[in-house]
């Protein structure tokens, strides 16, 4: 028998449908779970035409193998993937090549591509995005890791990678260390954000416009064809359709406590230790995180009161300018989002090309739209582009929707409707472009109660000082 290309090691549905997906492009595959009834359930999907080796122990997967040998984890994120490489390594030789498919955290991955790197292997993790269909159809992959690795495995991932309208496959390198799992972090992170957005302004039409449920799935399914066009806007529309047996809409049967993994928060926690204002992003985290306090929200709303009635005569001028809303905080998302990655660029030594990875997010994964390719055309332009809004067509975008997203929070406010990120999405805006902002106070106030000194604008030696407030408020230079 001719040795397997790769070995796919864990058999989840998102395993099993990876691996199903390399058969499918011709690639020979071993397959390998620890609990060996997965493997004889693996086979009962396989074809005649795909070459598939099913394995039931670890020197039988590892014997199968090609050279270099090549071992693709799929196995839950944490100390499982430290253990399953553990019980590997005794089974391999230097060069054999290992990739987490995982939703790792990046600085995992970082210490297990060194850790390896020192001992002879080749590690790659790769962010993969796009769930249980994309894994089979074709996902987002963002590959990082150890540069030696990519080169023997490239093309059998691009092969297996959503392909955007061009037909570019993907799948790019991103970078050495955790760069792969980063980005896939970030990514997370937007579709936290834009999930928040695309749930407040349902929110909005449900209750502040008192819209029905296929009102508003013709209306989500309107925005599909124009610049919201997106799988996330798409799939909304299709929720809405959808009916329980008594004839509800099955949305408004759900419990109102909404879920996470972690890598959202993750992204928000990086952002706060590289000081970039991920403002959007965090709000949606929290978001997620007072929905889950539901027995508290259900004594809050009766000692507290609820809303008013909704105001369906506004409907009709309000539809616009919630649809305008969406698409500016939408653009702030994106803008924060890349602003993070920017900054870890720097921070980590990263060299990050920022119009490859809106190409990655093109097609397959979770917050693939329409909107990357101006994305991918902004820093396609200028590759060093400091951030999204001082691109030509991003800045006239959002002035165009300026008040749109303005009469939506105006709106949400006045009718008690809780708009997090939409007006998280507003703050950030009207801060990064005011060319003075209260700080210069705050810094005072630090000098006042912590002497941390400041700088004066009217000063252009860039001198440090410090006021004595308290007795008598003279100022001193603390350079000199």
């Amino acid at each position: 028998m001719m040795s397997a290309d790769i070995a796919v090691y864990g058999l989840g549905v998102m395993g099993r449908n990876i691996a199903l997906n390399m058969a499918d492009q011709g690639h020979h595959v071993a397959v390998y779970n620890h609990t060996t009834s997965r493997v004889d359930n693996f086979l009962s999907f396989t074809t005649k035409e795909q070459q598939i080796t099913a394995c039931y122990d670890i020197e039988q997967m590892i014997e199968s193998l090609a050279l270099p040998r090549t071992i693709f984890l799929m196995v839950t994120a944490g100390k499982v993937v430290d253990q399953v490489i553990d019980s590997l390594i005794p089974h391999l030789a230097p060069g054999d090549i290992i990739i987490d498919g995982g939703n790792s955290h990046y600085q995992d991955t970082e210490r297990r591509w060194k850790s390896l790197k020192q001992r002879g292997f080749r590690f790659l993790g790769l962010g993969i995005s796009g769930g249980e269909e994309g894994a089979r159809q074709g996902p987002s992959i963002m590959p990082g890791g150890d540069p030696e690795a990519w080169p023997f495995v490239e093309s059998l991932f691009q092969s297996i990678a959503a392909k955007a309208d061009d037909g570019q496959a993907c799948c790019r390198w991103v970078g050495e260390g955790g760069a792969g799992h980063y980005v896939k972090m970030v990514h997370n992170g937007i579709e936290y954000g834009d999930m928040q957005l695309i749930a407040e302004a349902w929110h909005l039409m449900r209750d502040g416009l008192g819209l029905a449920a296929d009102d508003l799935a013709d209306i989500f399914s309107q925005w599909n064809q124009g610049t919201l066009s997106s799988y996330l806007i798409e799939i909304t529309a299709d929720i809405l359709r959808v009916r329980d047996p008594d004839g509800s809409t099955r949305v408004e049967n759900i419990l109102d406590a909404a879920g996470q993994k972690g890598t959202g928060r993750w992204t928000a926690i990086d952002s706060l230790q590289l000081g970039v204002p991920l403002t959007l992003i965090c709000e949606s985290v929290y978001a997620r995180a007072l929905s889950s306090m539901k027995d508290e929200r259900r004594i809050a709303a009766q000692k507290l009161g609820g809303r008013p009635e909704a105001k369906s005569e506004k409907k009709e001028a309000l539809l616009p300018a919630i649809e305008h809303a969406l698409y500016a905080a939408k653009i702030i998302s994106y803008t924060q989002g890349f602003m993070q990655m920017r900054e870890a660029a720097k921070e980590y030594d990263w060299n990050l090309e920022f119009g490859n990875i809106a190409l990655l997010w093109r097609a397959g994964c979770i917050i693939r739209s329409r909107f990357l390719n101006d994305i991918k055309q902004a820093y396609e332009k200028k590759p060093d582009l400091k951030n999204l809004l001082l691109d030509d067509f991003f800045a006239e975008a959002i002035q165009i929707a300026d008040q749109g997203l303005r009469d939506t929070v105006a709106f949400g406010i006045q009718q008690a409707i809780p708009l997090p990120t939409m007006c998280a999405a507003l703050a950030f805006y009207d801060g990064y472009r005011s060319a003075v902002l209260p700080a210069n106070l705050l810094q005072a106030q630090r000098d006042y109660f912590g002497a941390h000194t400041y700088k004066r604008l009217n000063d252009p030696s860039n001198k440090t000082y410090h006021t004595h407030w308290t007795s008598d408020k003279n100022e001193e230079s603390i350079d000199d």
